[in-house]
C-alpha cells in the first residue's frame, strides 16, 4: 500500500470563478514545499464577464499559474504585466511583500471564453521569506517534457524523472503535469521525500487502488509508487521536501513567525504597500479569522 491518505477538496469561489482547494486542509497542511493547491474548474465566461481579482497583497510565499485553457493577465507592484496562456507558467515570488492582480484580458471578456488550470502556493524557506519580491514567466516551450510508453511528462517546476524545470523554485519540488495513454504506466519514484498525486480527469490506480477524482492522494514516503491507467488520464504530481518548520496562514498570508502575519495585515489596512501602477482598486483586510 503506497497511500498515505486522501484527502477531499472543499469547493470555493474566487473572483467570482469556481475552484475545488484539497490544500491546506486539517488533514494535511502541507506536501513538500506546497501549501495551498486550487485546482480552477472549466468554467465558461459569457460575453461581458471574466474573472476579476483585484489589488491584493501576499508574503511569504511563491505562487505558480499554469492553464489548460483560456487566459489570465497578471500584473504587480514590481510593474510586471504579462498574459499567461495555456501551458505556460506565471511565477511570483512575495518575499517580504508584494500586491498583484489577476484577471481576465479584456478582449476575452468582450468575446467571452472558459478558464481551467491550476494554482499553487509554496511556503518560502524561513531563510528567505523576508526577502526581496520578484517575478518571472516562462513559455509553455521553455518547460521540459518527456515522452515515453505513453506517458508524457512537463516539468512545471523543481526537479524529476530526469528532468529539471528552469522556474526558480527555493527549496527541492517536484510539479509535474503527467499525461496518460490508456493502458499506460509510469513508477513514481521517492527521490523526492513528500508526494501526492492530483487526479485532473480520466482513470488511473496506484497499485490495485484507484484515485478519486479531484482529491489529493498522499504518497508513502520512502516508498515507490506504481501509477497505471487502463482509459487514460492526467494528473498533477506535486511534492518536494518537508518544510523547515510549520507555517501560519493568515488570508493571503504566509509566515513561520505571527509577527510577521500581523505586521503584515497591520500595513495592508493603512495602504503602507507597494502598489501595482494603474490600480486604484484593491480588496480590503477581512477579519482577523485565520487559515492556521
Amino acid at each position: 500500500m503506497s497511500i498515505a491518505q486522501v484527502i477531499a477538496p472543499r469547493q470555493e469561489s474566487v473572483g467570482g470563478q469556481p475552484i475545488l482547494r484539497p490544500l491546506p486542509s486539517a488533514q494535511c497542511r502541507s506536501v513538500g514545499p506546497f501549501v495551498f493547491f486550487d485546482y480552477i474548474l472549466p468554467h465558461p465566461y459569457a460575453p461581458g464577464s471574466g474573472m476579476n481579482i483585484a489589488q491584493h497583497p501576499h508574503i511569504g510565499l511563491s505562487t505558480l499559474t499554469y492553464l489548460f485553457e483560456g487566459e489570465l493577465l497578471h500584473k504587480d507592484s514590481l510593474g510586471s504585466e504579462e498574459r499567461v496562456r495555456p501551458g505556460e507558467v506565471s511565477w511570483m515570488t512575495a518575499g517580504r511583500g508584494i500586491a498583484h492582480v489577476e484577471r481576465t484580458p479584456d478582449d476575452l471578456v468582450q468575446s467571452g471564453s472558459t478558464l481551467h488550470g491550476l494554482q499553487v502556493w509554496l511556503a518560502m524557506p524561513k531563510a528567505k521569506e523576508k526577502g526581496t519580491p520578484s517575478y518571472y514567466y516562462f513559455e509553455a516551450d521553455e518547460l521540459p517534457s518527456r515522452e515515453e510508453d505513453g506517458v508524457r511528462l512537463t516539468m512545471v517546476a523543481g526537479h524529476g524523472f530526469r528532468l529539471i524545470s528552469p522556474v526558480p523554485v527555493l527549496s527541492p519540488t517536484l510539479y509535474a503535469i503527467v499525461d496518460m495513454a490508456p493502458g499506460s504506466t509510469l513508477l513514481i519514484p521517492d527521490e523526492h521525500a513528500q508526494r501526492a498525486v492530483f487526479l485532473l480527469e480520466g482513470d488511473a490506480r496506484l497499485g490495485s487502488e484507484p484515485l478519486q477524482a479531484h482529491s489529493l492522494t498522499v504518497l508513502e514516503e520512502g516508498v515507490e509508487s506504481s501509477l497505471a491507467s487502463p482509459i487514460g488520464a492526467r494528473l498533477a504530481l506535486i511534492g518536494g521536501a518537508p518544510l523547515d518548520g510549520p507555517r501560519r496562514m493568515n488570508w493571503n498570508f504566509v509566515a513561520s513567525d505571527t509577527t510577521l502575519i500581523e505586521e503584515a495585515r497591520a500595513r495592508w489596512a493603512v495602504g503602507d504597500w507597494p502598489q501595482v501602477p494603474g490600480e486604484a482598486g484593491r480588496i480590503e483586510l477581512p477579519g482577523p479569522g485565520r487559515r492556521d
